[in-house]
C-alpha cells in the first residue's frame, strides 16, 4: 500500500507537469492547427534561464529567501519564454499561415533543432546541476514520502491551471481565443484581431511550458540543452490522449500520462 501511494505521488506530480506543457500544445493547435514541437525546448530555456539567475542571485542577494528566489527567477523566465514563443511564432509560423500543413509543422521541428543548438552554444552542452532552493527534508504522509518541491510543483500546477481555465472562459480574452479558433475570418469581422489572439496564445503557451521547466529542474536537479524533447513529445501524446484542442482534456491526458508512468515503472519495472 505504501508502494502504491508512493507511485501516485510521483505520478501526479509528473502528470501535473505534462499537464503544463499539454496546454500549449493544445491551445496552439486549437486555434490554428499547427502543433508546435519546439514547445518542448521552450521549457527547456526556462529552465536554463531560471538555472542561470538563481546562481548570479544567490551571489548577488544573499540575504534573499531561498523560495524568492525561485519565485523571481521564474517569472523572468517566463518573460524570456514568452518573448521567445511571441518571435517564432512571427517569424517561422506567421507567414506560413496559408501554407500546406506539412510546411509549418517542417518548420516547428526546425526551430526545435535550432533552440536545442543556441542553448547548447549559450550555456555549453555539459549537464549542469539545479541549485536547490527548497528545502529537501522529506516529508512522510500514510507512510509515502513527498518533498517540499513536489508539494509546491503540485499546488503551483493547481493554481496554474485554475488560472488558466478562467482566462480561456470568463475574459474577452478567452472569449476572443474561443472565436478565432471557431472561425478567424467571422471573428476578425467581429472586431477580434486573429493575429493579436494567436500571438497571446502563443506567450500564454510559453509562460506555462517556463514553469514547468522550472518545476522539472527542480524535481530532478539537472538542466542541459536537450532536457525539453522528452517532457515535448510525451506531454504532445498527453494532449492527443485528451482530443488535443481540448483543454480539460489535455489536463486529464498529461495527469493519466504521469501516473501510467509512475506506476509502470514501480511495478512492471521491478
Amino acid at each position: 500500500m505504501d508502494v502504491l501511494l508512493q507511485q501516485i505521488i510521483n505520478g501526479l506530480v509528473l502528470g501535473s507537469m505534462y499537464a503544463l506543457v499539454a496546454l500549449g500544445y493544445t491551445m496552439v493547435y486549437g486555434i490554428i492547427g499547427l502543433i508546435n514541437f519546439a514547445h518542448g525546448d521552450v521549457l527547456m530555456v526556462g529552465a536554463l534561464t531560471s538555472s542561470t539567475l538563481i546562481s548570479w542571485m544567490s551571489e548577488a542577494c544573499a540575504g534573499m529567501p531561498g523560495w524568492m528566489i525561485l519565485l523571481v527567477a521564474t517569472l523572468i523566465a517566463m518573460v524570456v519564454c514568452g518573448a521567445l514563443n511571441y518571435t517564432i511564432e512571427k517569424l517561422a509560423y506567421r507567414p506560413l499561415r496559408n501554407s500546406p500543413r506539412l510546411a509549418p509543422l517542417i518548420t516547428a521541428i526546425g526551430m526545435s533543432l535550432l533552440l536545442q543548438t543556441f542553448a547548447m552554444i549559450i550555456w555549453e552542452p555539459n549537464p549542469k546541476s539545479y541549485p536547490s532552493m527548497l528545502s529537501r527534508e522529506p516529508i512522510e504522509f500514510a507512510g509515502a514520502v513527498i518533498s517540499v518541491t513536489q508539494i509546491v510543483i503540485l499546488a503551483a500546477t493547481a493554481i496554474t491551471l485554475a488560472f488558466l481555465m478562467w482566462l480561456v472562459n470568463k475574459t474577452n480574452l478567452g472569449r476572443a481565443m474561443r472565436a478565432t479558433a471557431e472561425n478567424p475570418r467571422v471573428a476578425a469581422l467581429m472586431g477580434i484581431k486573429p493575429d493579436v489572439v494567436i500571438s497571446a496564445t502563443f506567450i500564454i503557451g510559453a509562460m506555462l511550458a517556463a514553469i514547468a521547466g522550472v518545476m522539472w529542474a527542480s524535481n530532478y536537479g539537472t538542466v542541459q540543452h536537450a532536457m525539453g524533447f522528452m517532457p515535448g513529445l510525451k506531454a504532445f501524446v498527453a494532449a492527443v490522449m485528451g482530443g488535443i484542442g481540448n483543454l480539460a482534456g489535455a489536463v486529464v491526458g498529461g495527469v493519466a500520462l504521469g501516473l501510467i508512468e509512475s506506476l509502470g515503472a514501480g511495478y512492471l519495472g521491478q
